[in-house]
């Protein structure tokens, strides 16, 4: 009577928590599943919107997609520039995060108002965050350029950051960073101040300065808050679109353009569905390599 009774709990906190978790694998399913693997398999067609308009079937065509993208040499420019901006940014937004977060826990005059404020940046919609910038860099009348005349005395009158080739991405970082910062420094915060007191007193009684502290025990103590931080930092910026097409579109000749922005290319400017879902499929692949590569490198043993 008992084993049945203990059988029979079992099966029903089963059904149970099969239907708690039933709303989530069927939203997964419907909204992030299915429409990758359709992605994936629309990148082996020749599927263009013309053809659909026309009622055309779409045609197989293996590789050629990929085959194609490989040809025009944009798909490594894209590749090139996304990588090279997620690093930026995350390496930048590590190092400014965690000095602001090290201010915020030192106990200074206004902490608590600086925390509150902080957090504007990051609520603000990044389309919003995007016009705002895009009138700071204005090469007429924007802030940028009235701070660049006092610099340098009147010498640089116009100084176009987004539509040059060499300084579009950095504007684009600089708006990233802005946005994305105070998230970060509020995640390292949160993991500063779960660091035991008693660690850092025992280090200060041993004679250790305030160096040798952050690296020998504040920062071993935060590793799991940095990992998960970082994390969503690469994944956040590797899919970074509305910045960049808010800010400058992909240009000035193709100096911005990055994975998102070139499927979105393909795909809408372009017209080209099966290309553009290429794009996305070979964007999606290389995401999970470097958060599978991330996570084994800095893999935490607990």
């Amino acid at each position: 009577m008992t084993k049945t009774l203990r059988f029979k709990t079992k099966r029903d906190d089963t059904m149970f928590w099969l239907i708690l978790i039933l709303p989530a694998i069927l939203v997964t399913t419907i909204f992030i599943l299915i429409p990758i693997i359709d992605s994936v398999i629309k990148s082996f067609y020749d599927f263009k919107i013309a053809n659909v308009i026309q009622k055309i079937p779409a045609q197989w065509n293996n590789f050629l997609n990929y085959k194609l993208l490989f040809e025009r040499a944009v798909l490594l420019k894209a590749v090139t520039t996304t990588f090279s901006f997620v690093i930026a940014i995350v390496s930048a937004q590590l190092i400014l995060g965690m000095i602001l977060a090290l201010l915020l826990n030192s106990g200074i005059k206004g902490a608590r108002f600086l925390r509150s404020i902080m957090m504007i940046p990051w609520v603000i919609p990044t389309v919003i965050s995007a016009l705002l910038w895009m009138w700071i860099f204005q090469p007429e009348y924007g802030l940028f350029r009235y701070i660049i005349n006092i610099v340098t005395g009147g010498l640089v009158s116009d100084f176009a950051i987004l539509n040059r080739m060499d300084t579009a991405l950095i504007g684009i970082e600089i708006a990233a960073l802005w946005k994305q910062i105070p998230l970060m420094s509020l995640l390292l915060l949160a993991g500063l101040q779960n660091v035991p007191e008693d660690m850092i007193e025992a280090a200060k009684i041993d004679g250790t300065n305030a160096v040798q502290r952050f690296f020998r025990i504040v920062l071993p103590q935060m590793q799991s808050v940095i990992k998960i931080a970082v994390s969503m930092s690469i994944i956040e910026n590797f899919k970074q679109f509305p910045l960049f097409w808010t800010m400058t579109g992909g240009g000035p000749n193709g100096a911005t353009t990055t994975l998102a922005v070139l499927s979105y290319q393909e795909a809408f400017i372009d017209f080209n569905l099966g290309s553009g879902a290429s794009v996305t499929t070979i964007w999606m692949l290389i995401m999970i390599a470097v958060v599978f590569i991330y996570n084994k490198i800095f893999r935490i043993e607990h």
